[in-house]
């Protein structure tokens, strides 16, 4: 009999494109899963059968809750190798084996600069003007050269981030709670003695941290209050870094000239959000992950997670 395994979130139904589930054939039958599911109870529902889960990032969180109601569950996978959706230590305790993939770090990069760039240029106005027939040239766009750019996070990301800003002519400072000097000066920006400097001379802010509780609404109704009115913010990291309600509110009341956001607090938003009526705001449906390379990568590792398991010899596990 063989095994069943569930992929979760197939939204543009590409998992099985991917990469070569049929090496899985005589052993593993795949079911996708194209809808959201964002009720436990549906969830159980539609997995109780299911040994074998595949996730795509924090999609669909694994709470202890969930885990205990899928008794059946012995493997999860996720794209990337960190899931702070998934209860680990509950996972480890149920005797469900966690497993990961590699991730590359480009693909949000280019992301960033590409809701960076729409910001400076208006480009979502101007074409939103352009395809209804409206005004030719309603808007004044922002220059990139000789603006500064702020950068929270100095990582992987955030010094890939630092390269391409530099190319544009931009100068860089950079803040977190763990920068060190030597590490500026090895990307080759300033370091920001603080976050309130980053902030008050920035004109733009990316955000580039992992979520954890010193990081949780980093951004909030003080730190936009420090921002230039003609400053913008992007965030392509985690949503509860900012504080989702100030950054309505400063965004209503032009308290700074626009934000670029591709990570949500509940995805898939909401039709009735907020944050789709604000003009200012240039929104993507989290898009920073999803390219070509990095489904391929998600799902051919996926399977080798699968074929590992099966022979009892499971990788890239995350506890």
């Amino acid at each position: 009999m063989r095994l069943k395994c569930a992929i979760l979130d197939d939204y543009q139904r590409v998992a099985l494109e991917m990469a070569d589930w049929s090496v899985l054939h005589d052993t593993v039958e795949i079911t996708t899963f194209h809808e959201h599911m964002n009720e436990e109870i549906e969830l159980v529902k539609a997995l109780q059968d299911f040994d074998m889960i595949v996730i795509m990032r924090e999609r669909t969180p694994f709470p202890k809750s969930l885990l205990e109601k899928l008794p059946r569950l012995k493997l999860l996978i996720t794209s990337g190798m960190r899931n702070a959706s998934i209860d680990i230590e509950a996972a480890a305790a149920q005797g469900v084996v966690v497993c990961g993939t590699a991730s590359h770090s480009e693909p949000p990069v280019e992301l960033t600069w590409a809701l960076l760039l729409s910001l400076a240029r208006n480009i979502h106005v101007e074409t939103t003007a352009f395809q209804e027939g409206g005004p030719w040239q309603s808007t004044v766009g922002s220059d990139l050269s000789g603006r500064t750019l702020g950068l929270l996070g100095l990582g992987k990301t955030g010094q890939k981030m630092a390269h391409i800003a530099q190319a544009f002519g931009m100068k860089v400072i950079a803040w977190s709670q763990n920068l060190t000097q030597a590490r500026a000066d090895e990307v080759g920006v300033q370091l920001a003695q603080s976050k309130e400097e980053l902030l008050t001379t920035s004109d733009f802010v990316s955000i580039h941290l992992v979520l954890s509780e010193r990081t949780r609404h980093l951004i909030s109704k003080h730190e936009l209050a420090l921002m230039r009115p003609t400053a913008y913010l992007i965030n392509t990291s985690r949503s509860r870094i900012i504080d989702t309600s100030a950054l309505i509110a400063a965004l209503q009341t032009n308290e700074i000239a626009g934000a670029a956001i591709d990570v949500f607090d509940t995805e898939p938003l909401p039709a009735t959000d907020l944050l789709r009526t604000l003009p200012t705001l240039l929104a993507t449906p989290h898009l920073g992950y999803v390219t070509r390379r990095n489904y391929e990568t998600y799902f051919t590792q996926a399977i080798e997670d699968i074929q590992a398991f099966v022979k009892n010899e499971p990788i890239r596990t995350l506890y």
